[in-house]
């Protein structure tokens, strides 16, 4: 794995090694006072593929999923379109021995809370995400969501409802701050991430993109209506290891981060 872009001079020895990454990939100090920071963590193939045969699995490899581990690692919240739940099988977060005593220090629970965006609350209760997590999972839906179907959902899982018909993620993103969570990573799927960046709430974009040309109707990382306005962003670190490049963009307007 070679660093090949550092523009933000964060010290790194070995880039494959984890603590090389969690300075490289260290949130922003303003989560510290509050102030949420959301970031992106989406892979992609040279053609623009967000999946292979409808999961993003095809598209990855073992530093793909080295630098997905940290990120989470670092994360208060995860916040994830009830879609992808469904299609990539999604299981809690788990808590990890290299970061327990740097999230002790930050005031982190020792996993990331898993924040499912639904407004048709179709989830499967039974499954691992809401039966055996270390931190509760949160179920982000609409306040006009069906009563009876809310009411199973709040027996195993925390519920937020923002806006009616379809979610306010703005709202949605206030109160996971407000809970303490400022420390927040998307990992889409696509309509989700979509309306992050519409509704002007993506701070930083890590992309993957793998050496694979794949073809077919696979949508791209966001998906959903054009955007009024194109947001530019800046590269602010390039890793590559075996042909797959690791990208880190920010909003212009952010400051760059300070490792924590």
């Amino acid at each position: 794995m070679q660093l090949l872009i550092n523009p933000l001079d964060v010290p790194v020895d070995d880039p494959w090694a984890l603590e090389s990454l969690a300075r490289l990939y260290a949130y922003p100090e303003r989560v510290r006072e509050g102030r949420p920071w959301l970031r992106a963590n989406m892979v992609s193939g040279l053609d623009g593929a967000a999946n292979l045969a409808g999961l993003s699995e095809g598209l990855s490899g073992a530093a793909d999923k080295r630098i997905f581990g940290v990120l989470r690692a670092l994360a208060d919240v995860v916040l994830v379109g009830a879609e992808t739940v469904r299609a990539e099988g999604y299981r809690p977060g788990r808590a990890r021995a290299e970061f327990a005593e740097a999230r002790r220090a930050a005031g982190q629970p020792p996993a990331p809370v898993i924040a499912v965006v639904t407004r048709s609350l179709a989830l499967d209760l039974d499954s691992a995400l809401f039966t055996e997590p270390l931190v509760r999972t949160v179920v982000i839906t609409t306040e006009d969501a069906p009563a009876e179907r809310l009411a199973a959902v709040a027996r195993t899982a925390d519920v937020i409802t923002a806006g009616e018909g379809s979610v306010d993620l703005p709202r949605a993103v206030a109160e996971l701050a407000g809970r303490g969570w400022t420390r927040q990573l998307t990992e889409g799927g696509p309509r989700l991430l979509g309306q992050v960046a519409a509704d002007g709430l993506l701070d930083e974009l890590c992309l993957s993109l793998a050496p694979l040309v794949t073809g077919g109707d696979s949508p791209r990382i966001m998906k959903g209506p054009q955007m009024p306005d194109t947001h530019r962003m800046r590269l602010v670190s390039l890793i590559e290891q075996k042909g797959f490049l690791f990208t880190r963009y920010l909003r212009p307007a952010h400051p760059a981060p300070v490792s924590e």
